[in-house]
């Protein structure tokens, strides 16, 4: 199917091969190359569509989104289409991360601008809560350690994502890989929200109280994911984790096993409400989180093994003399005997009865194993 992109087109729909949509007249592909498929998001902004990259023999598939804000100010429309390509400069070079969907092309077209981006194969993390369940504590360690860096290459390029939620990440399915998605225009770009974040001001649960009042920092990148996480772990909303009343996080008491101490402080610490208690960086959670991959690395303390008589190998005996031979078999004889002395701190019977047998057996092996390796020289 070839889905229309005019957006008062009353029946978008339309068949495949097709090159102008049957009910409007208007072009179906983009530049040339690219044609919907079907719709697979919208907001205030825009909508994102399923499309197919009909330049390459093999057709691969992308998205599409379109950049059409509801207000037609003046003034709004100048700012967006500022915002727009600023948006889109920094999404060519944010595309180049391995973990983000690489931007294929943006432009305008019949008045409407578009960001055309690599389609990403895989389930949303709520969509893996949705069907998997709760989240364990090792795939939260492994969460923070595959998307921490993702940020990171961000916050150096000065991008503050600002919707960091479940469904904005997206566990790939070739690799099994997070990826971290929706960077799109216009989910920025209106002249009166510099500082929102998607189609509005990102969701508010997962969204920190200062990116609340329009001034996201680093740090509310943070916060988001360290509400990413506790959602991913309990099931339910951040908003019905939080203790409004005494103004406090009571997520783990919702937890569905109970986690470590040191991925509980590392999570209260990226939810701090005041930015400065906060991690500041990228690199403090990453130092802590590396703490805790040593720590997980340094082996449990063993038991002490009971002290044991070295055994001696049979190429230990073949290069000694008879005398010294004979010297060694009679240590090993007093080391499994023990002169027949009491070991101190041990009871001992009132009389002890000799064992005669378990010592003639002990002198028979000893004979053996200096007549296997003294042979004739044996007096």
């Amino acid at each position: 199917m070839s889905y229309c992109l005019n957006p008062h087109c009353p029946k978008p729909e339309n068949p495949d091969h097709v090159n102008f949509c049957v009910t409007c007249g208007s072009k179906l592909l983009l530049k040339e190359r690219y044609r919907a498929i079907k719709p697979i998001g919208q907001g205030g902004f825009g909508k994102t569509f399923l499309a197919v990259d009909e330049d390459k023999p093999s057709k691969p598939r992308c998205v599409i989104k379109q950049f059409y804000p509801q207000s037609q100010g003046t003034n709004t429309l100048a700012k967006a289409v500022e915002l727009f390509n600023q948006e889109a400069v920094q999404l060519d070079e944010l595309g180049k991360h391995p973990q983000i969907p690489e931007l294929l092309a943006y432009f305008t077209q019949e008045n409407r601008q578009y960001l055309v981006q690599e389609f990403i194969d895989g389930q949303n993390l709520a969509q893996e809560l949705a069907h998997r369940g709760a989240f364990s504590e090792i795939q939260i360690w492994q969460l923070l350690s595959d998307l921490l860096p993702v940020l990171q290459f961000c916050h150096t390029r000065h991008v503050i994502h600002r919707d960091i939620k479940p469904e904005n990440i997206i566990l790939r399915e070739s690799d099994r890989k997070l990826v971290l998605v929706d960077f799109g225009a216009a989910k920025s770009a209106t002249g009166t929200a510099l500082n929102r974040t998607g189609t509005s001001i990102g969701s508010p649960e997962y969204v920190a109280p200062e990116q609340m009042r329009g001034r996201a920092i680093f740090a509310s990148d943070i916060y988001s994911l360290g509400a990413t996480c506790i959602n991913l772990l309990t099931v339910r909303s951040p908003f019905d984790s939080y203790d409004t009343n005494n103004d406090t996080w009571v997520w783990q008491q919702y937890l569905q096993t109970p986690i470590s101490n040191q991925l509980n402080r590392i999570l209260n610490k990226m939810l701090e409400s005041i930015p400065i208690r906060r991690y500041q960086t990228v690199d403090e959670v990453l130092k802590d989180l590396n703490q805790k991959s040593q720590l997980a690395a340094t082996p449990a303390i063993a038991p002490k093994p009971i002290p044991q008589a070295p055994l001696k190998s049979p190429a230990a005996f073949v290069s000694k003399s008879p005398s010294q031979l004979e010297k060694e078999l009679e240590e090993m004889k007093t080391q499994f005997m023990g002169n027949n002395k009491p070991q101190p701190n041990k009871i001992q019977p009132p009389n002890p009865t000799p064992q005669p047998s378990s010592t003639n057996k002990i002198d028979e092996e000893l004979e053996e194993l200096k007549a296997k390796y003294l042979g004739n020289n044996n007096p």
